[in-house]
């Protein structure tokens, strides 16, 4: 028997609406993530885009639709997603140390506390803290504390990974390494990742798919596969015509959309 883009859905949003007051932010909005598919989400400045992903972490009520996580209704933050922010040092607690950090991500798992720290301190490795266990947030740098954060999520034994422009707030160079890390470690602990991006590079450079949004209310105007070869390369990819092509396809739709229409 054949499967369905339905069968293979790991998370599912169908006919979803929600607004703040007058301003109508998610429009009838229908998308689907793959298991174990990197997909990216872009759109235009404004257009939604937190708003839809708070939404399918089951952080934001949808005022109209439905979201399925594995088959079951999300009806608030599901067991097996997991959040990372664009702003670690509000998603981090300043006074507990890194370590505590990642274990406060493991509440919810049934293991031996000796276990649980031990699998922490693995994944504070993994992602290259090895030796920074001990430190507070903010005695590291930014880009090393979105490691903790990401330590955390890992750590959760999370299957879907929701990245809220995660790298936002980090410098270029340090947004190539992490950009390389999440795409290792989607790869080596077989996760799902959804990322919403401002960034039409980054976008096409993670990805498996990318899904463009509209302007608000927001919905999906075209679901775009990425043939790029794996594993990527920051140079190799980004000079491949491919990558060019694609995002030049993609600046060009999001430029030519209409403006928002403010509230009044």
């Amino acid at each position: 028997m054949r499967n369905t883009a339905a069968d293979l859905a790991v998370l599912s949003a169908a006919g979803v609406s929600k607004a703040y007051g007058p301003v109508a932010v998610i429009g009838d909005l229908t998308l689907s993530v793959r298991r174990g598919e990197f997909l990216s989400i872009v759109g235009p400045s404004g257009c939604g885009k937190t708003t839809l992903l708070m939404t399918l972490a089951g952080l934001t009520a949808a005022d109209r639709g439905e979201i399925h996580f594995e088959g079951r209704a999300v009806l608030d933050p599901p067991e097996g997603v997991a959040v990372v922010f664009q702003d670690y040092s509000r998603s981090l607690m300043p006074w507990l140390r890194n370590v505590d950090n990642v274990l406060f991500g493991m509440k919810r798992l049934d293991k031996p506390a000796a276990d649980k720290r031990a699998a922490a301190m693995e994944m504070l490795a993994i992602v290259g803290l090895k030796g920074f266990e001990q430190h507070y947030p903010w005695q590291v740098s930014g880009g090393m504390q979105q490691r903790v954060a990401i330590a955390r999520a890992l750590a959760s034994e999370a299957r879907l990974l929701l990245l809220d422009e995660p790298l936002a707030a980090v410098d270029a160079q340090t947004r190539n390494e992490i950009q390389d890390l999440l795409l290792d470690l989607a790869r080596r602990f077989g996760k799902t990742c959804l990322l919403v991006t401002h960034d039409v590079d980054e976008a096409v450079y993670m990805a498996d798919r990318i899904v463009v949004l509209s302007q608000r209310p927001t919905r999906v105007v075209r679901e775009i596969p990425v043939t790029l070869s794996k594993p990527r390369d920051q140079i190799a990819t980004r000079a491949d015509k491919t990558y060019l092509d694609l995002r030049s396809d993609l600046l060009t739709m999001i430029r030519a959309m209409p403006k928002a229409v403010h509230a009044p």
